[in-house]
């Protein structure tokens, strides 16, 4: 899979209208309020591995179309956070 082919994907199912900042902060938090809703559930030993598996898919995919939405590179997004991560940890000692 590559980032641009995943951008089509998501472009060929929702079209090609943009979301402005406020609408994929909201969206946003719904994929993480589903994600946290299956982290209280694990304590209950209610644990859906598959849910949890498209939860974090639709956080990862959804992402791609919202950074295009907002003008921004995917591909580089993801190396500025890549680097951010290489980073953190000779900054901070853990």
């Amino acid at each position: 899979m590559q980032i641009k082919d995943l951008l089509k994907e998501g472009r060929d199912i929702w079209g090609f209208e943009k979301c402005e900042l406020k609408d994929i902060a909201i969206k946003m938090g719904k994929v993480h309020g589903d994600i946290c809703k299956h982290a209280r559930d694990e304590r209950a030993d209610d644990y859906n591995e598959k849910e949890l598996k498209k939860e974090f898919g639709n956080l990862i995919f959804s992402t791609i179309r919202w950074c295009d939405d907002l003008g921004f590179d995917p591909e580089e997004c993801i190396e500025l956070a890549k680097q951010c991560q290489k980073d953190f940890p000779k900054k901070h000692s853990f």
